[in-house]
């Protein structure tokens, strides 16, 4: 079975919680389904991450309980595993609430579904669907997202996934998009800002790896924003 349809069928299947207020789709997905037609050539993978704002935690909670095709994961609580090859892993993330500035990362105590709570993902706002068969999914706004992406603290292949993701993003923004970027960087602290810049030129020296947008042929449409960026300061 082809990974799009994987991915759709597993976005039917969690209807019942992408309707909960404040819920979004993010992470690798958010590329792939952000493409025309939602045609998911751009990252590859085998989960799908679900945001969940605290809020929102236990309307999520219940809901997770009746999702057909999944069982929860004894050794990760956090992740719904697929019972069958149709459908993608679930990972459960958690969002601060609107006005924690805190900067923590810190794991939400529950016994049936606990969440690692990550600081970074303030940087994202709703307020975005895409229709994928029939189905409205909210997605984060892209700028947020790729700011996120960029500033990850994740090492190894993890790390460079992120990155690769952040091309995915690039590669289907739009002006408004690169627009709202650089006036998110301009908000962040001069330290995030080298981070971002460090992220960026990281990503432009990766290799290319199977299943995720190749920054070669992309070198200069990187270094264009780094630039760009760097300018701002």
């Amino acid at each position: 079975m082809e990974f799009r349809e994987r991915l759709i069928r597993t976005l039917h299947a969690l209807e019942p919680i992408l309707r909960v207020p404040g819920v979004m789709v993010g992470g690798s997905e958010v590329p792939n389904l952000l493409e025309p037609d939602a045609r998911s050539s751009l990252v590859v993978s085998q989960d799908v991450d679900i945001i969940v704002p605290i809020e929102a935690h236990g309307l999520v909670r219940d809901r997770s309980r009746s999702i057909p095709g999944f069982r929860r994961s004894a050794e990760e609580p956090t992740i719904l595993e697929p019972v069958d090859t149709a459908l993608l892993e679930v990972n459960f993330i958690g969002m601060p609430r609107k006005d924690d500035d805190s900067g923590r990362t810190f794991l939400y105590e529950d016994t049936e579904l606990p969440l690692i709570v990550f600081s970074r993902l303030t940087l994202l706002r709703g307020g975005t669907t895409v229709s994928v068969d029939g189905l409205d999914v909210p997605v984060p706004r892209v700028a947020g997202l790729l700011v996120e992406k960029l500033l990850t603290d994740r090492s190894g292949l993890k790390g460079d996934r992120d990155l690769l993701v952040a091309l995915g993003l690039f590669m289907v923004a739009t002006a408004d998009d690169r627009d709202e970027f650089a006036q998110i960087c301009d908000g962040l602290s001069e330290s995030d800002r080298r981070s971002v810049i460090s992220g960026l030129t990281t990503l432009s020296l990766l290799p290319p790896q199977p299943g995720m947008p190749d920054p070669s042929p992309r070198r200069e449409m990187i270094a264009e924003i780094v630039r760009g960026v760097e300018r701002r300061q």
